[in-house]
């Protein structure tokens, strides 16, 4: 794969494609660095807010297109399929290519596939659009950690991560908002048209205030002779995310043969271990093993996965449980918001209530333990409407609040300048897998169980987890 690569590369050369330089003024400005965090937080944005509105369509989707909720849930499903695919070894192109070369790709390609899915006349088509929607998720988000954490200060890395955390959180807040005014006043394909200006507002304000990845603003892989790819890796990494995820839809009541579910978890742990041996042995692996292996990286990735894991949780499985109780979807939407909303206020401003002296390790645990918290409340309280629902969920965001930025800075502190983008690549891949496993975990539960014993029974689980997050951090 060295050969493409490089071609790729020296077409952007000649056509003169190559990372344009910010305008004098804006590069010479003390500030500077806080105009790319901003831009950064319009992709984050523009992610979370489409995750959030999607699973606010679900009842909408099931009824235009005839299909049931095991069905409609891969309109999620196949989101982040691509996206936990692709986040690492887009890390590794932009490592090459160029991060802003990249970064505005994704917002192009985002934008246009939205358009697309807003269009689409059937479910296929939907999900389609939806999987090459990822395509530009991914090369935005592949890119997010390692432009803020390698264009801050150091002493600015945890406010930065902690803004595109918020930023995140505040896609995520309007997500349940915005979802139920839509389907109830609008349409379901304003779910998806809505992407379309914040992505050629993204792609603007990045031209002008990202800064150039390389000085020359020439692709790494033009000057270097190894760019070799890993393509064995990415598709092992694709076959054992798919299958796992398949496995899990199949259990949900995804029309497939009985034996699929046993057969496709045997699928999902023989690519593993083929990723892992892979990694292992390849020259340029798109999951760098000595970069994993790090006791302080391989602990804050687990830490990453289960927080977006008990985020994404509450946000599926709460609109179902609170319709089951007759609630209105605008209700629900309103109500479930006060999680992301904590989220933001807590990543922003909540670690100004903590004590100065203590490390980002010490605010992780804070932060699990109020998360946990809050959702052992939500599994014990007593069947409560939306706002008695709204409180657990407060504590739980709020505590999320704290964990993630926390976490993020103490592994992008630990990953090497020259693998930034492979580095946030790792990091938002298990983010993304985190949201994957939090998509199919309720519905899972809802089909075995129902959605009152599994409004009960998944907060439940998700406090454990939350403790386990807890000890990890750090370590």
């Amino acid at each position: 794969m060295a050969e493409p690569v490089a071609a790729a590369s020296r077409l952007l050369d000649t056509l003169q494609l190559a990372e344009r330089p910010r305008p004098r003024a804006v590069a010479r400005w003390p500030h500077a660095h806080w105009l790319a965090v901003g831009t950064v937080c319009l992709g984050a944005f523009l992610g979370q807010l489409t995750a959030s509105v999607t699973s606010l369509v679900f009842p909408a989707l099931e009824h235009r297109f005839d299909a049931g909720f095991a069905a409609v849930e891969w309109v999620s499903l196949a989101y982040l399929l691509v996206l936990v695919a692709l986040l690492a070894p887009v890390g590794r192109l932009s490592d090459l290519v160029g991060r802003k070369t990249m970064y505005l790709g994704g917002f192009a390609v985002f934008a246009a596939a939205s358009l697309g899915a807003g269009l689409a006349g059937s479910l296929g088509t939907l999900i389609a659009c939806r999987a090459v929607q990822a395509v530009g998720g991914a090369m935005m988000q592949a890119n997010s950690v390692a432009l803020v954490a390698r264009g801050v200060p150091e002493r600015a890395m945890r406010t930065a991560l902690g803004v595109q955390a918020a930023a995140q959180a505040l896609g995520l807040a309007l997500g349940p908002t915005l979802g139920g005014l839509l389907v109830t006043h609008a349409s379901w394909r304003w779910a998806f048209w809505v992407n379309v200006p914040i992505g050629v507002l993204g792609m603007l304000a990045g031209w002008f205030l990202l800064p150039r990845t390389f000085p020359d603003g020439r692709c790494a892989a033009v000057r270097e002779k190894d760019s070799r790819f890993d393509l064995a890796g990415l598709v092992l990494l694709a076959g054992s995310s798919t299958a796992l995820l398949l496995a899990l839809s199949a259990a949900s009541g995804l029309p497939l043969p009985g034996r699929a579910v046993a057969v496709l978890l045997l699928g999902a742990a023989a690519a593993g271990l083929g990723l892992v041996r892979q990694e292992r042995r390849a020259d340029r692996p798109i999951i760098p093993p000595g970069l994993v292996n790090t006791p302080g990286i391989r602990a804050g990735l687990g830490v990453a996965l289960i927080g977006y894991l008990l985020l994404f949780c509450p946000l599926v499985l709460e609109p179902v449980a609170l319709a089951a109780r007759g609630v209105p979807t605008a209700t629900a939407g309103l109500a479930i918001t006060a999680l992301p909303a904590a989220f933001a206020l807590a990543a922003t401003a909540g670690g100004g209530l903590l004590p100065r002296r203590w490390t980002d390790a010490a605010r992780c645990r804070c932060g699990a333990l109020t998360a946990a918290a809050g959702l052992l409340a939500l599994a014990v309280l007593p069947a409560p409407g939306p706002w008695a629902a709204a409180l657990p969920l407060l504590a739980a965001g709020y505590g999320l609040g704290l964990l993630l930025p926390a976490n993020n800075a103490l592994v992008m502190r630990a990953i090497p300048a020259q693998s930034s983008a492979v580095g946030g690549g790792l990091v938002n891949m298990v983010r993304s897998l985190g949201t994957a496993l939090g998509t199919a975990l309720p519905v899972l539960a809802v089909h075995l169980a129902g959605p009152a014993t599994g409004g009960r029974a998944v907060p439940l689980l998700l406090a454990a987890v939350a403790l386990l997050a807890a000890r990890l951090s750090g370590r």
